[in-house]
């Protein structure tokens, strides 16, 4: 219009304005004649405001609407299209879309990302340390799948990995413990809101009078040690170990076929003697101070790290504990330990403790529950708990089966998918990832 507008005044010629607009002489002829004749609305495209040579009949259009919203109104535009194309009415799903936001029948539900601030890297190798486990077929099918438990330092990027069957705390405190013995005791662990470190049970009254919040065994352990456990509202917001397990899992998995590993004991040494030490020195960068802020440690690991319950010794000097029965000796007689509280410890290796007041006690574990001695009832407030018996109905279906039962059908489960696994190993190696038979099978 502007270049016309030249023309019209006389500043242009026809065939210096064709050349400005970059059309012929002939078309710029054209184009003035328009603009002549209808002016700035001449220029308009000519179809502008008429449907189009390809659109649907109205007639269509209203019978595709109604049979929507008769039938399918709570269906999207891709579901709802493929019905219809079912029932002979051929639409294309992009139309419906567009027909359904005309008519306000469909409305575009686009989730709102949350805002999300960069956080700057530690500044010391040891200021806080991130821990995630990733579950990931590491072994292509060539046995089941395991977990592999991933620390990495926020300011460093340096690694350590073990694998393990599950995410589990004594996985945590295994991988935990090989980086403690290596390098010292982190300043913070960043992880995420599993069960393994977050406590979902309600605060009991002495801990809302004491204000102190339930803890997990893994968080518990972290107090004692006196390191920081922060819980990540977000995977994004421990981006430093989701990056590395996706790093892993690409590389690592190549690494463990070249290397004809199929077992977990074969990846853990793999891990520790090789691969390990040709990752950090690939991806490490360099902290912004040199200062190493890892502490060391005067406490003993395989008794903080483990499991720790309160117990209450009754009138007899006996602790039950898990079905178990232990006898306190009576050379802790001036203790006074009837009705108190005392810590029953159970290490990793399987080894029990009993403690008062960080002091262990002598004990003996007995083989089954004392002559005469009745188990009191259980109390919550002024309200008894009484439990019920085997055969009550309510055990009957599993649901109140206790943990034996369904330790045992965990137990079923996983015999019943080892044997599967076994099964196909049997029946010949698997094909290749890319879908070309094995050099066996060819």
């Amino acid at each position: 219009m502007v270049i016309l507008a030249g023309i019209k005044k006389g500043e242009l010629s026809v065939a210096e304005g064709g050349r400005v607009m970059g059309v012929c002489y002939r078309q710029a002829k054209r184009i003035w004649s328009r603009y002549q004749k209808g002016g700035d609305a001449g220029l308009l495209h000519r179809s502008r405001g008429k449907p189009g040579g390809r659109g649907k009949e109205t007639a269509f259009r209203g019978k595709v609407l109604a049979r929507y919203e008769e039938r399918y109104p709570d269906f999207g535009p891709t579901l709802a299209a493929e019905k219809l194309q079912e029932e002979g009415l051929p639409i294309d799903h992009e139309t419906l879309r567009r027909w359904l936001l005309e008519q306000g029948l469909w409305s575009v539900g686009r989730k709102r990302r949350k805002h999300r601030a960069w956080r700057e890297r530690k500044e010391c190798f040891g200021q806080m340390v991130q821990l995630d486990g990733s579950h990931h077929d590491w072994f292509e099918g060539r046995r089941e799948k395991a977990v592999l438990m991933v620390m990495v330092d926020d300011a460093t990027n340096r690694t350590e990995a073990r694998f393990f069957e599950e995410e589990t705390t004594r996985a945590s405190y295994e991988v935990l413990e090989g980086w403690i013995q290596k390098y010292g005791l982190p300043g913070s662990l960043y992880v995420d809101r599993d069960s393994i470190y977050r406590c979902e049970r309600v605060p009991t009254v002495p801990e809302q009078i004491a204000g102190k919040e339930p803890q997990t065994q893994f968080g518990r352990a972290m107090n004692q040690l006196g390191v920081d456990l922060i819980l990540a509202n977000s995977p994004q917001a421990k981006g430093r170990v989701e990056r590395r397990n996706g790093l892993l899992q690409d590389r690592l998995v190549k690494e463990l076929r070249l290397a004809e590993i199929n077992d977990l004991e074969g990846a853990n040494r793999f891990l520790k003697d090789k691969y390990l030490a040709v990752l950090n020195a690939k991806f490490n960068v360099a902290a912004r101070s040199g200062v190493d802020v890892h502490r060391r440690t005067s406490a003993n690991l395989a008794e903080v790290l483990s499991w720790e319950e309160e117990r209450v010794v009754g009138k007899d000097w006996t602790v039950v504990w898990n079905g178990r029965w232990f006898q306190i000796q009576a050379e802790h007689e001036r203790l006074g330990l009837a009705d108190r509280k005392v810590t029953v410890r159970k290490l990793r290796c399987g080894a029990m403790q009993c403690v008062y007041k960080g002091k262990k006690l002598s004990w003996k574990e007995l083989p089954e529950r004392p002559a005469g001695v009745k188990a009191e009832p259980r109390r919550v407030g002024r309200t008894r708990l009484i439990k019920p018996a085997k055969t009550h109905p309510w055990r009957q279906t599993g649901i109140a089966a206790g943990k034996n039962y369904w330790r045992q059908e965990k137990a079923r489960g996983l015999a019943t998918k080892r044997a599967r696994h076994q099964a196909a190993a049997a029946s010949g190696p698997p094909s290749l990832r890319s879908g070309c038979p094995t050099a066996a099978a060819a």
